[in-house]
């Protein structure tokens, strides 16, 4: 199944999420430091991009759909800076500033083409900021066709359940990527992505795939979900849902850096499901979405014409 690039456009996606910003360092790698056994690198180029779950949003737009972002960021200058490069992109950006926040930062260092160190700076939002996202996405949801809520384990989804209740009520489709071991705070959603190692926190490892099926749709009747879609890397993805599940094969390509694919597959979904596609007929989509971006380098992002072609 097919959309047309009008079809695509009309599709609005509200992504709500822990927002951050990744930094890279460029360097040339000549000698090894005389105070410790470390590389030196003289740092050319330093360039910024949305990370997390602005990344998300990124993704959004640029397969030619529209997206809103809601998070949490600090009065800093990277919260500042994120926030003018969200608003470059086109997305529709609603930002609660923290003052006691520190925005969530990840600098890389990459020497030869190859990240040598990666540096995080970040804390978690306080209860004010994140009761006052709480207001405006009961503004905005009424205006978007699919809810995204992007779990990066920072604290911004802490009214999770709450949006989730709203949205369905609104007969919204929610689609969540989700983080750590307790998947009952998304309980109610319409699907949820975790990959392989995030599943086999919350199910226990399975030996064979009667085993994972089994597991899966008792994890989905117990979460009261339409679905539960488990992206397999190297072994593709599988969906299941009430008609059982159906599984695509990962697309073989070069695997350049698999940074950000989760975000491209499930922002890809959300896209198509806003624009009245049904999860099956997406996630073959989703999955080809995810094989081109693990060909290029850092968080990247997929074009409708790469998408369709």
């Amino acid at each position: 199944m097919s959309l047309s690039k009008q079809q695509l456009a009309k599709s609005r996606v509200l992504v709500v999420g822990d927002a951050m910003l990744d930094r890279y360092w460029h360097g040339a790698v000549e000698r090894i430091s005389p105070e410790a056994p470390v590389p030196v690198v003289k740092v050319t180029r330093e360039e910024e991009r949305i990370g997390a779950a602005a990344n998300v949003a990124y993704n959004v737009i640029t397969l030619g759909a529209q997206a809103s972002f809601l998070g949490v960021v600090g009065d800093d200058e990277p919260g500042h800076r994120l926030e003018a490069l969200l608003r470059e992109t086109g997305i529709a950006t609603h930002l609660k500033r923290d003052p006691g926040l520190k925005t969530t930062v990840k600098l890389r260092v990459i020497g030869r083409h190859q990240q040598l160190l990666r540096m995080d700076f970040e804390n978690e939002p306080d209860h004010e900021a994140l009761a006052l996202q709480n207001e405006t996405f009961a503004l905005l949801a009424p205006k978007h066709d699919a809810v995204l809520f992007s779990d990066y384990g920072k604290g911004g989804l802490a009214h999770i359940g709450t949006m989730i209740a709203a949205a369905r009520a609104g007969r919204k489709s929610v689609l969540v990527d989700p983080k750590g071991s307790d998947y009952s705070r998304y309980s109610g959603a319409t699907v949820i992505t975790p990959n392989r190692a995030e599943l086999q926190q919350v199910v226990g490892s399975w030996r064979d795939t009667d085993e994972l099926r089994a597991k899966a749709q008792n994890l989905r009747e117990a979460l009261k979900l339409d679905a539960l879609l488990v992206t397999l890397g190297e072994d593709g993805m599988t969906l299941f849902d009430a008609q059982g599940d159906s599984h695509v094969e990962a697309q073989a390509r070069e695997v350049f850096d698999v940074t950000g694919a989760g975000d491209t597959v499930i922002a890809t979904l959300a896209a198509l499901v806003g624009a009245g596609m049904g999860l099956r007929d997406a996630m073959p989509l989703a999955n080809k979405a995810g094989g081109i971006v693990v060909g290029k380098f850092g968080t990247a992002t997929v074009s409708y014409e790469e998408l369709f072609s």
